[in-house]
């Protein structure tokens, strides 16, 4: 799989476009404690086909606002013997951080996978991106 990505800084955060190819989605967290995964649907695994397509998707990260990459070391490891982690159970498992900074982040999924012990079967890549501001009130 492979991701790209291009930062563009503004005055009100940074413009962030990603393109994908078979990657795992990113995690959006933004200030107010929300989040979601910022998939763009069709992009296909590098290698894979002679005429593979890449997908992107936009975003524009705010003060507080925080964007996780992962590889899938991280959602495919086992937890409770066979039991699979998953990207549902990351974004369930980061609630509560926000606003956040990337080095919360990255040390909270660390502390993730150091729990997980023999169930991580592949490596973990992770990146965070984070713009200052939005702290907690």
């Amino acid at each position: 799989t492979v991701v790209h990505g291009h930062i563009e800084r503004r005055d009100d955060g940074a413009a962030v476009t990603l393109a994908t190819g078979g990657h795992p989605p990113a995690l959006l967290i933004r200030a107010d404690g929300s989040s979601r995964f910022l998939s763009a649907p069709g992009g296909q695994l590098v290698g894979a086909f002679p005429r593979a397509r890449f997908t992107a998707v936009d975003v524009l990260l705010e003060p507080g606002d925080t964007l996780l990459l992962y590889s899938d070391g991280l959602t495919e490891a086992r937890v409770h013997g066979r039991v699979r982690y998953s990207e549902e159970r990351l974004r369930t498992d980061l609630a509560g951080l926000a606003p956040a900074t990337a080095s919360t982040v990255i040390e909270a999924v660390t502390g993730l996978l150091a729990g997980f012990g023999d169930g991580v079967e592949d490596d973990t890549a992770l990146l965070a991106l984070s713009i200052p501001g939005g702290d907690r009130e």
